[in-house]
């Protein structure tokens, strides 16, 4: 069936609703997901076609909602848990951490948590500090865990029915300013590998690795190199754990440089983890030093002015690229 243009947000409850078709074990759980269809309308209908038993309202407690989804998840059921922002994952730490991510390893495999942590992320609409946080470095850091972002509404579909089949527990971040980006996108069932970056523009000189609302300046940014002779060849990481080393190390045995940019505070992010596996299995081709863009190690600010300058740019990706030749 020829693709139609869809949103992100479209994109995903459509993954949702063929999940759910496709297996009755497939349940929501989450705050306002049912007749109101979520905080950010990605549920929306779902409740009416597969009613409260399997669209479940829960009471505003993050913990709770994630504890309930894991001990569901290990009883037989695939739960898909909606946080309605990526920053309440800290509330849930304790039953992602210590308990879903944990018990695979813990019963020697016998166990297993097919459950999907879905989370709205990232900075751009005004919601300040509490609301706006990038947290996939954290998230990464947890043996057990998948972490996915897609960037695309492709991706987000093929990614998201892959999660729910996937007998771990896997998080699915997603942009907030992304949800109305539109990709093509076939009804036809399909299925990604939630392990591998994409190469998205092809290029000699240098390696730009990043993901989420990034990408696209990123791509940006690589057209404008190329005016000034820099081909730059762009990943979509796709993947925060694993990380694919693979396709990015190949990139950079070809370029000679590496940067990494991804909206996160600069500190501790996933750049920090990317550029270690450069470094190791990559340096004797580097030709410049590794570079990095992140936003700086402050909160996200409310102020409009003050976000703007926080969220990192088109040109600071301009700049760290000009700066190595």
């Amino acid at each position: 069936m020829r693709p139609m243009l869809k949103t992100i947000r479209e994109s995903i409850r459509e993954a949702l609703a063929e999940e759910m078709r496709r297996d009755e074990k497939v349940i929501l759980i989450g705050e306002d997901i049912g007749q109101y269809g979520g905080t950010l309308q990605v549920t929306l209908g779902l409740f009416e076609e597969f009613g409260s038993d399997r669209v479940i309202d829960t009471p505003i407690s993050e913990s709770s909602i994630t504890g309930m989804a894991t001990g569901a998840a290990m009883s037989g059921m695939r739960s898909v848990v909606e946080l309605m922002f990526a920053d309440f994952v800290f509330i849930a730490f304790d039953q992602i951490a210590n308990n879903a991510a944990k018990m695979c390893y813990g019963y020697d495999g016998q166990l297993s948590v097919p459950m999907v942590i879905r989370a709205p992320f990232g900075a751009g609409t005004r919601s300040g500090k509490h609301h706006c946080q990038s947290v996939e470095a954290l998230l990464g850091h947890i043996p057990g865990l998948k972490v996915v972002i897609p960037s695309n509404a492709y991706d987000a579909k093929g990614l998201l029915k892959s999660a729910i089949r996937d007998n771990n527990p896997v998080v699915f971040l997603e942009h907030k300013l992304l949800y109305g980006t539109r990709a093509d996108v076939p009804d036809d069932d399909y299925i990604l590998p939630l392990d591998k970056a994409k190469v998205k523009r092809e290029g000699r000189d240098v390696t730009i690795v990043s993901w989420a609302n990034m990408l696209p300046k990123a791509l940006k940014a690589a057209e404008k190199l190329a005016a000034e002779g820099i081909e730059a060849e762009v990943i979509d990481l796709i993947s925060a754990k694993p990380i694919d080393s693979e396709t990015i190390v190949g990139s950079v045995t070809k370029t000679g440089r590496l940067l990494v940019a991804h909206e996160a505070v600069l500190t501790g992010g996933l750049g920090a983890e990317i550029s270690a596996i450069v470094a190791k299995e990559a340096f004797g081709y580097l030709d410049a030093p590794i570079e990095r863009v992140g936003a700086p190690d402050t909160p996200p600010p409310f102020s409009p002015s003050l976000e703007d300058a926080f969220i990192p740019g088109e040109e600071a990706i301009l700049e760290k690229v000009r700066g190595m030749f």
